[in-house]
Parts: structure tokens; sequence; C-alpha cells
């Protein structure tokens, strides 16, 4: 295990009942992500990727194995314990933005501070800020139908760090743009979360990611398959799953 590790994921294995078939989406887990690292999961549709993403963020139960973080045992939580946890360490940045439509930008970033019983004036200053640090400024009154793709994402990553969370897990971010987007938001999610020194996980098929990630976790059939590290630089392999 990694001294400085902030997520802890030991003999994960989940497996899905289909009929009589039963499916191993993940297969003995070890991972240590520490704070501060930008990790992505990569693969393919079905590699296991979002599953691993949503054992972490106890968005489903492991069917073995643990996944412990700041000190809690995720799959030991209930419903509640794991809202106020999300709540008080844990950003979401989703492939299909879930903002809600009917709520300007600047409402839609505000959200999570209304839950952490933040008074309105300096709820609406912090989602200010963070649309401002987003280049979002002048669109604080926009509902999301007024905005792009790319604009939209923009809302959702501000709406992920408002809070300073310690972890930001960001779920196919860049899957609806197009690459010139997909750059520009890579950028702002990586550089925002180094500069808070946030631990950020990022589940992905998209190479675009290798430039930015600390850390490329390759998964396939519900394994890590490999493992590369930046060194200097450049992406170093340093695990790889004997055949």
């Amino acid at each position: 295990m990694l001294l400085d590790s902030i997520i802890n994921i030991q003999g994960i294995r989940k497996i899905y009942l289909m009929g009589e078939e039963k499916i191993v989406a993940l297969n003995h887990i070890d991972l240590q992500i520490p704070q501060g690292e930008i990790c992505c999961l990569l693969g393919a549709s079905g590699s296991g990727k979002s599953t691993l993403l949503n054992m972490m963020a106890g968005l489903e139960k492991p069917t073995k194995g643990s996944v412990e973080i700041k000190g809690h045992y995720i799959e030991k939580m209930n419903e509640a314990q794991l809202a106020k946890f999300r709540q008080k360490y844990i950003g979401f940045i989703f492939q299909s933005y879930n903002l809600i439509p009917s709520l300007t930008a600047l409402e839609n970033v505000c959200l999570p501070l209304v839950f952490q019983g933040i008074p309105k004036k300096k709820r609406e200053v912090m989602a200010k800020e963070m649309l401002e640090a987003v280049g979002l400024g002048s669109r604080l009154k926009h509902k999301p139908n007024e905005m792009s793709g790319g604009q939209q994402q923009r809302v959702s990553i501000a709406r992920a760090f408002v809070n300073r969370p310690t972890i930001i897990f960001a779920d196919e971010p860049t899957g609806n743009l197009d690459t010139h987007t997909t750059v520009e938001i890579l950028e702002l999610m990586t550089s925002m979360a180094k500069k808070y020194n946030q631990t950020m996980v990022v589940v992905s098929h998209d190479t675009e990611i290798a430039d930015y990630a600390d850390r490329l976790i390759h998964m396939k059939d519900g394994e890590i398959i490999s493992i590369e590290q930046k060194i200097n630089g450049r992406n170093e392999l340093i695990y790889e799953k004997a055949q």
C-alpha cells in the first residue's frame, strides 16, 4: 500500500447474475491512488473501467473486496452515510453534463453549496468565481439549452470543483465533445486539479487523456492488464499482467 494513497482498493470482485449466467465485471482488482494524482482508467466498452469508478464512488457494491477512502470503507456505508461522504469529499463530472435544465449556470454551480448549507450570498460569490475560472463569467444567467456542449461541460466542471472536494470522479467527461473541445476540457480539468492538489480519477476510452494523466490504468475484461506512469514527462510501462 502506498503511504500517501488516498484511495485503497483491495481484492475487488464484481459479479452480475444474468439469469443462470454469471458475468464477471471486475476480477480481483488491487489499486492504490495517491493524493493529488490524476489517474485515468482506460479501456474499451465493457472493460470494467466504469464499474470500478462506480465502486470507488459507492454507486455500486462489490461482490468481494474493499474500497477505502480517507479511512472510510465505502462498501460498508449506507445511502445516508454515502450521501454525506460525497458532499464532503467528492465531486462528479459526467459525460452527459447532468445539469438541471431549468436552472442557470450560476444556479447549477451553486447546488453542491446549497446541500452544504452555505448561505445564498456566499455561495453565489463562490459559484461566480468558479464560472469565471472556467471562462464562463459572461454566461452566469444562461440555461443549459442556451450553451454549447463544451460550455455545458465547463459548467459541470465548475460545479464539481466549487466546494474544493478532495477527489474528483470524471466518467467519460469528453465523450460528447469534438476533438478541439476535448483538449480544452482535459487541460481545464487537469490544471484545476493540480492547482488545488486534488485527486482525479478519469474514466475514458480516449487516448488524448494520456498527455494529461500521471498514471494510465489499462483495463480489459474486468482486469488491469498494464499500468503506465508519467516519469520525466514520458509515459513508461511499470506493470504488465503476465500472459
